[in-house]
């Protein structure tokens, strides 16, 4: 009798554990085909090279122009700004608490830096534009400190949990016999770091980054409020962006429904999906490779 109760038991976990996991590919799905469905219909009455090509975003003119370029180049620059910033920061802080801070200190770092993923994007936003572009106007002599730069220091706050976290766990994996090896030949710590922990580490370290780069690209409160929602082609961190991420939010709550416009919104969070993925799908194959690595 216990043994078929637990059969029955374990037979409706597993059915209600591969539901739920069918279920969320089928939201996922849902959302995808919603997003493609809607761009169709921008894609019928505009053509997809002169979308993505096009110089100016203004749909609202009494000709309306549909080019994503200048969102694209705005997003390119405020993201990947943003991973010069978190990079040397989030791996020489993964290293630090891997390799030298005391347990009582790494006991505090990892925890302080994890709860800063907690911080809404909205109070990260807001400290941009009270505290972080001010300064970036008064040290630069610009008008105001809504511009890409702003946008850019803002996403490496936000994005260095992510690389820290991965880099510390993959820089902490590495066997203590390639230290020993090292030391062995005498080599310092900080050689020893640097020329054979940190390679050995470097697929988990390159999936950190690559994670890291998909918060960026996808956030959305935090550059709407600090960058200037400018959408003109920029020549510079210090230029007023646009991403694609905040001319969804500011243009979806006011477009009439049905239109070329709304339909245009459609296409670019189409763009901003493949744009997320491949980032996400990179950092996945890097992970799974410092997996195999160290099942080795």
């Amino acid at each position: 009798m216990q043994y078929t109760k637990r059969i029955f038991i374990d037979n409706l976990t597993k059915i209600i554990f591969k539901s739920t996991g069918l279920l969320v590919l089928a939201l996922l799905g849902g959302i995808f085909f919603m997003l493609i469905y809607n761009a169709i219909s921008f894609f019928l009455e505009i053509s997809p090279l002169d979308f993505i090509t096009g110089s100016e975003w203004n749909p609202t003119a009494a000709e309306p122009a549909y080019g994503l370029l200048p969102l694209i180049v705005s997003t390119s620059i405020v993201s990947f700004g943003a991973m010069l910033i978190a990079i040397p920061l989030g791996i020489g802080t993964a290293a630090f608490i891997s390799e030298y801070a005391n347990p009582k200190l790494k006991a505090f770092l990892k925890p302080a830096i994890e709860m800063l993923a907690a911080v809404p994007s909205v109070v990260i936003g807001f400290l941009g534009i009270v505290l972080v572009g001010p300064h970036i106007a008064q040290i630069n002599n610009l008008p105001n400190g809504l511009n890409a730069l702003n946008g850019a220091i803002l996403l490496a706050i936000m994005a260095l949990p992510t690389i820290i976290t991965i880099s510390e766990d993959a820089i902490h994996s590495v066997p203590q016999t390639y230290r020993e090896a090292s030391y062995a030949l005498g080599a310092s710590k900080w050689q020893t770091l640097r020329k054979v922990v940190i390679p050995a580490a470097a697929p988990g370290i390159i999936a950190s980054v690559m994670l890291g780069l998909g918060r960026a690209i996808g956030e959305t409160m935090t550059v709407l409020m600090a960058t200037g929602n400018a959408a003109i082609f920029p020549k510079g961190f210090f230029d007023s962006v646009k991403t694609i991420t905040a001319t969804i939010a500011i243009e979806m709550g006011e477009v009439p429904y049905q239109t070329t416009h709304y339909y245009a919104l459609f296409a670019i969070a189409v763009v901003l999906f493949f744009m997320t993925l491949i980032a996400n799908l990179i950092g996945e194959y890097f992970i799974n490779r410092f997996r195999k690595y160290h099942a080795v």
